[in-house]
């Protein structure tokens, strides 16, 4: 029988998951990623209100023991705290259902119709698609496995 290892995000998650509760935040991403020669662990953080410098600290400096004492990651690596930002990327099924109606920007991987980039309010996606409506009322979808990314947009006017 094979046994596959978890994702270090996933296992960062659950171990921030706690602490981020106990700080009155909420977790809205993790990611472990290369960059160059190093690896990076990001927590993308957020509460109502809005997240500043002093929330991403305090978190840093409680996950910081957790994640030694846990020892998920083999490399070393460099740990980064942040707010996702008002732009922020939708990556987990909850992130859709909590944007809903918002206005996005859906960024493909190969062109469609000539272009790369749709703007438009975020649908309900299905398993499948994510579907926006444009500008003219009309509703586009797009093949998930074609969507390199999908962000909010700061202000409903870059349409």
């Amino acid at each position: 029988m094979e046994n596959k290892k978890r994702p270090v995000s996933e296992v960062c998650w659950e171990l921030g998951a706690p602490i981020a509760e106990q700080l009155g935040l909420d977790i809205w991403d993790v990611r472990f990623v290369k960059e160059g020669a190093d690896w990076i662990l990001r927590y993308f953080v957020d509460k109502d209100g809005g997240v500043g410098i002093d929330d991403c600290v305090a978190f840093s400096r409680a996950i910081n023991p957790v994640l030694d004492e846990a020892d998920p990651i083999g490399p070393s690596y460099c740990l980064e705290v942040s707010s996702p930002g008002v732009e922020r990327e939708l990556t987990r099924p909850e992130h859709f259902e909590v944007c809903d109606g918002c206005a996005v920007i859906v960024r493909l991987i190969r062109p469609q119709e000539g272009q790369k980039e749709f703007a438009g309010l975020l649908c309900p996606p299905t398993d499948e698609e994510i579907v926006i409506e444009t500008e003219d009322g009309s509703k586009q979808a797009f093949d998930r496995k074609g969507v390199a990314s999908v962000r909010l947009m700061a202000d409903w006017d870059e349409l």
